[in-house]
């Protein structure tokens, strides 16, 4: 593949198929280089066009204790009191 900046969806495409051809490819080759280089055009297209941006952190808290099968009053041990738990996630 000939290298190029990516530009548009299509060129985005194009550009992440070929990664992952050529993905494991052994490091100082030429495809490993082309792989090198594919992964940071592919990084800075999605940097700039697929934004992620970061959760409330108070959600993010409450997503993770969901998640890992905690209750409020199980922060009490790791938040001291009950009332700095309820605050914290108001």
């Amino acid at each position: 593949m000939k290298l190029k900046p990516i530009k548009t969806e299509k060129d985005y495409r194009n550009a992440f198929k070929r990664l992952e051809v050529i993905f494991d490819a052994p490091i100082d080759t030429k495809e490993g280089d082309e792989a090198e280089v594919l992964s940071l055009l592919i990084e800075n297209y999605e940097n700039e066009h697929y934004i992620i941006e970061a959760p409330d952190p108070i959600e993010a808290i409450k997503i993770r204790i969901e998640e890992i099968n905690m209750r409020q009053k199980d922060l009490v041990r790791v938040i001291s009191g009950k009332s700095h738990v309820s605050e914290i996630l108001k």
